[in-house]
């Protein structure tokens, strides 16, 4: 199984990648880009086959160690 996981900034915090990526979009003529959020995505390889038993652990994960939840925000999938 693999548990698949995006991080992406919360949208009250100022996301300066993204501010970046949005600029350069504009230069290079891709009209009508309203808003650009940079995140984070990670790929974890699973032991056995109970998604279930995993979904707390990952939350776990995710709340501890691969985001900070005061600015970020994630979610993620087990398959």
């Amino acid at each position: 199984m693999k548990a698949k996981i995006v991080i992406t900034p919360k949208k009250a915090v100022l996301d300066p990648q993204g501010k970046t990526v949005q600029a350069a979009l504009e230069q290079m003529g891709y009209e009508g880009v309203s808003d650009v959020h940079v995140g984070k995505y990670l790929e974890v390889d699973l032991e056995g086959d109970d998604a279930e038993a995993w979904k707390p652990k990952i939350e776990e994960a995710c709340h501890k160690l691969f985001s900070n939840p005061v600015i970020e925000d994630y979610n993620f999938t087990i398959e």
